[in-house]
C-alpha cells in the first residue's frame, strides 16, 4: 500500500487480489494512496474511517455486487468519484453503472494507458478543486477586514465608512438583521477610532432585567436599594474615556431612555441612591435588528434619544443581499473551525457550495456561520459534501428557507428532506434492513438513526 502524507486516497474494491499491485504500480506515482478491499461488505463497513477520493470497484463480487457497492459509496460519500471495472462488459451494464453515478466504466483485463489516463484526470480534477479552495481561503484573507469578509461593492463601502468616519463620530447607531455582524463594525470603529487605546464596553440591552438597568448602566451607592450592600460603578464610568457598545438598543425599556439621553448628551451620569453627579466621557456606539423609526411611532422608543443616537447611521445589507461573499465567507470559517478542530478540512465540494448560494440565510452570516461549524464537526474527510451541509442546515435553529429561482436547483428545504431521505433510505437497502449496520455505515449513533426515522417517517 503506498502510503503519501495528505495523498488523495484511491479505493480498490475486488476479489482478485492479483489486480491490486497492477493498480498499485500506476496510481502510486501519480500520488494516490492506494487502499484495498476485498469484497463490498468489507468497502462499506471501511468508508467511514478511509474516506477515499476516488473507488475503483469490480462489477461481478459475492455478497454484493459493484452496482450496489457503487450506491453505497456515492451515498455515504457524495465526493467520491467511482469507476466500475468488469471482464464480462455490456452495453447495460456500461448504462447502469453511469445511470448510478460512475465516471467510467473499464473492462478487463484493464488497458493500462487507459487506467493511467483515467487516473491522471481524476487527480488533476482534484488537485484542481483543492487550488480553487485555496485562491477563496486566500482572497478570504485578503479581503478580511477587522474580522469581516467582503469583495463585493456593499462591503467595501461598508469598510470605506468605517475608515473615514471612526476618528471623528462620537455616537453611531448600526442597523441590520440579526447575524449582519453589527458588533464586528462596532469593534472596527473603536480599534480605528481616538480612543482605541482605551476599553470598549458591550453592553446586551436584551439580557439584562429591567430593574436592574439604572444600576447596570449608571451604578449605584450602598443601601440605595434592597440588596444593595456596597457601591457599585456603573458601565457609563467602566467605559470611561473609551467606548460603550449598546447591543440591542432596541431593547431599552422607556424608563431608562430619559437618563440614558442625559448621559449621552451631558456625559455625566447619576448612581442610583446618589445626589452626587460624575464624569462619563464616553463614545457610544448603539445597534439594534429594530426599525427604530418605527419603534418612535409606535411609542416604544423616545424620538429624541432617537435623533441623538442617529446622528451617524450604518446599515448592513444582510447575506442574500450580497451572495458573491458566500464563497469567501465559508472559506473564512472553514480555515477557523479546522484550525481549531486540528483537522485539515480544505473547504466545500462544488454541489456544497451552490446549497450555499441558493439558501436565503434568515439568520445572515451568524446562521452560515453555524451551519459550516457543524458541517465540519460531522465530517471526516477534506471536504464538505452536500450530503453534510444538508444535514447540518435541516438541524439549524433558524429555518433556512427555499429561494424561488428561475431554472435553478430546487428549493432548499425540499431538497434537504429529499437528501436525507434518500441516503437514509439507500443505506438500509444495501444493509438488508439492518439499523445497526446503517448507523455505523452513516456515522450515527443508533439512537441518532432512529430519530432520524421517526422524522422522515420512515419507521417501518
Amino acid at each position: 500500500m503506498t502510503q503519501v502524507e495528505d495523498a488523495p486516497r484511491l479505493l480498490v474494491v475486488d476479489d482478485e487480489p492479483s489486480i491490486w499491485p497492477v493498480v498499485e504500480r500506476f496510481a502510486g506515482p501519480i500520488g494516490f494512496e492506494v487502499l484495498f478491499r476485498s469484497s463490498g461488505p468489507e468497502a462499506l463497513a471501511a468508508l467511514p474511517d478511509l474516506r477515499p477520493d476516488v473507488a475503483l470497484v469490480d462489477l461481478r463480487m459475492p455478497e454484493l455486487s459493484g452496482i450496489s457497492v457503487l450506491r453505497a459509496i456515492r451515498v455515504a460519500l457524495p465526493n467520491c468519484q467511482v469507476i466500475l471495472m468488469t471482464g464480462n462488459a455490456t452495453i447495460d451494464t456500461a448504462i447502469e453503472a453511469v445511470k448510478a453515478g460512475a465516471i467510467d466504466y473499464l473492462k478487463k483485463p484493464l488497458d493500462f494507458d487507459r487506467l493511467r489516463d483515467l487516473l491522471i484526470t481524476v487527480r488533476k480534477g482534484i488537485d484542481r478543486r483543492e487550488q480553487l479552495l485555496q485562491v477563496d481561503a486566500d482572497i478570504a484573507k485578503k479581503f478580511e477586514f477587522h474580522g469581516m469578509i467582503g469583495r463585493g461593492p456593499a462591503m467595501q463601502e461598508l469598510f470605506d465608512s468605517i475608515r473615514r468616519l471612526a476618528p471623528h463620530v462620537r455616537t453611531v447607531l448600526v442597523s441590520g438583521e440579526t447575524g449582519t455582524g453589527k458588533e464586528l463594525v462596532a469593534h472596527a470603529l473603536h480599534a480605528l477610532g481616538s480612543r482605541s487605546d482605551h476599553r470598549l464596553v458591550t453592553v446586551n440591552c436584551s439580557a439584562i432585567v429591567e430593574s436592574l438597568f439604572e444600576s447596570e448602566l449608571f451604578g449605584h451607592v450602598r443601601g440605595a436599594f434592597t440588596g444593595a450592600t456596597e457601591t457599585k460603578v456603573g458601565l457609563f464610568e467602566h467605559a470611561y474615556g473609551g467606548t460603550l457598545f449598546l447591543d440591542e438598543a432596541g431593547e431599552l425599556p422607556l424608563t431608562i431612555q430619559p437618563k440614558l439621553l442625559r448621559a449621552i448628551e451631558h456625559g455625566e451620569v447619576r448612581r442610583a441612591g446618589s445626589l452626587e453627579t460624575r464624569r462619563a466621557d464616553v463614545h457610544v456606539i448603539a445597534a439594534t435588528n429594530r426599525d427604530l423609526r418605527t419603534e418612535v411611532t409606535a411609542g416604544r422608543f423616545r424620538a429624541d434619544l432617537f435623533y441623538r443616537l442617529n446622528i451617524i447611521e450604518i446599515q448592513l445589507v444582510p447575506l442574500r443581499d450580497r451572495r458573491e461573499d458566500i464563497p469567501y465567507l465559508t472559506a473564512m470559517f472553514v480555515r477557523q473551525c479546522s484550525q481549531r478542530l486540528n483537522r485539515s478540512i480544505t473547504g466545500v465540494s462544488p454541489a456544497a457550495e451552490r446549497l450555499l448560494q441558493h439558501a436565503t440565510w434568515p439568520g445572515n452570516i451568524r446562521e452560515l456561520k453555524n451551519v459550516v461549524e457543524r458541517a465540519c464537526i460531522l465530517s471526516d474527510g477534506r471536504i464538505l459534501s452536500e450530503r453534510e451541509l444538508a444535514v447540518a442546515m435541516s438541524t439549524s435553529p433558524v429555518a433556512t428557507r427555499p429561494e424561488p429561482v428561475a431554472g435553478g436547483p430546487p428549493p432548499v428545504s425540499k431538497r434537504l428532506s429529499t437528501v436525507q431521505r434518500e441516503q437514509i433510505e439507500h443505506v438500509l437497502r444495501e444493509v438488508g434492513g439492518n439499523k445497526a449496520a446503517a448507523a455505523k455505515l452513516l456515522g450515527l449513533s443508533r439512537q441518532s438513526l432512529y430519530r432520524w426515522l421517526n422524522r422522515l417517517d420512515l419507521k417501518d
